[in-house]
């Protein structure tokens, strides 16, 4: 049997045709920039997501970058985030002349763990950027707790975590601001590239709906260098129709992280839920020691696994001058050497849960 890590095929073929309405709307409107699906996802977006605004951009990474810039942080500036997570939680600072400051996870949850927090808060400090692992919640209150006492702007990195909750409030309305990643391969993704910033603070909105078009408002005028950096029309459209389904893809993934745990439990470390969050599951993340067998053996009886992620940011040669050592960063390091994601998405069947622990049993 072959499982794949996610199916877009099978997703597409479900969606097939209100997908190909919107398309043939899109191109033959003639509207392809910045046109009425994009303002009316970013209203369906900001809806869902329970915050005033939601501005589409070009993508995730561009997302964290536009509010970061929009929240004024820039060169000489740091801001706090955690080191297990993709780069672009990093890069982004960096790209603004600012340097990251990497705080240790939670080993439970794989989140920024906030009791670590507090003693990395310089003079310098700017903000901090929570990243919302796999799906689930960072642990949000003493994050906010914090940046009130130290007038720190909060930035939510809610790439793996459409629809994921923190105490019954949507993750990415709780800090200044939120950003959506819109990759394929998210719980809500396009057919490209795309990604939402979302805040409740209208001086960052402004900002950002500025930044992302050359610094813009008026055709022509600008008051401030910007980007190109616009979610497009077809992602939009696609993202309108999808958006219908992820609550119940929501509740379907849920469904079938319960089966793995149950199946799983006791014979390897399953993901942890925690009191105060609603899980996603972008990822379903086990832990083994062993990791690179399973994977291998894993492979060879046709189950797709990935690595969610394999070197912590202080160990990228990029940020080798940032001088951290493994002590520093301990259970990030551990965690990097033993995470797998195992195959997950809505219309994943029993069978095929069944047959990738029956897999992993016998090759443990």
């Amino acid at each position: 049997m072959f499982v794949p890590l996610v199916d877009l095929v099978g997703e597409y073929h479900k969606l097939r045709e209100p997908l190909q309405k919107a398309i043939q709307w899109v191109l033959e409107s003639g509207r392809f920039i910045l046109g009425p699906n994009v303002e009316a996802l970013e209203a369906e977006i900001a809806a869902y997501m329970s915050t005033k605004y939601a501005i589409g951009v070009a993508s995730g990474t561009d997302a964290l970058l536009l509010s970061l810039l929009a929240a004024g942080v820039g060169k000489g500036d740091e801001v706090i985030t955690t080191p297990f997570t993709f780069i672009a939680a990093a890069e982004v600072v960096s790209h603004l002349g600012g340097r990251p400051v990497f705080v240790d996870i939670d080993p439970r949850t794989y989140n920024i763990d906030p009791k670590q927090i507090r003693a990395r808060i310089s003079g310098k400090t700017k903000a901090i950027i929570p990243v919302h692992l796999y799906g689930q919640s960072a642990d949000m209150a003493p994050i906010l707790e914090l940046a009130s006492e130290y007038g720190l702007k909060v930035i939510e990195d809610c790439a793996q975590a459409i629809g994921a909750e923190y105490r019954g409030k949507k993750v990415g309305s709780l800090g200044d601001a939120g950003t959506l990643s819109f990759f394929p391969s998210k719980n809500l993704g396009c057919y490209g590239d795309g990604g939402m910033v979302l805040t409740n603070n209208e001086e960052i909105y402004t900002k950002v709906r500025q930044l992302r078009n050359h610094g813009s408002e008026q055709k022509y005028v600008h008051s401030m260098l910007g980007f190109n950096s616009r979610l497009d029309e077809l992602q939009a459209a696609i993202l309108r129709v999808k958006l219908h389904e992820v609550d119940h893809d929501r509740d379907l993934r849920r469904e079938k992280a319960e089966e793995y745990t149950h199946r799983l439990s006791g014979m390897v470390t399953t993901p942890c839920q925690e009191d105060f969050a609603l899980h996603v599951y972008n990822q379903y993340t086990i832990r083994v020691k062993n990791r690179s067998e399973i994977q291998d053996g894993l492979r060879a009886k046709g189950v797709a696994t990935a690595i969610h992620y394999p070197i912590p940011l202080h160990k990228q040669q990029v940020y080798q001058d940032l001088n951290y050592a493994d002590d520093d960063l301990p259970e990030s390091v551990a965690a990097s050497k033993e995470v797998l994601s195992l195959p997950i998405f809505p219309s994943m069947a029993s069978e095929q849960i069944a047959y990738v622990c029956k897999s992993l049993e016998e090759l443990l």
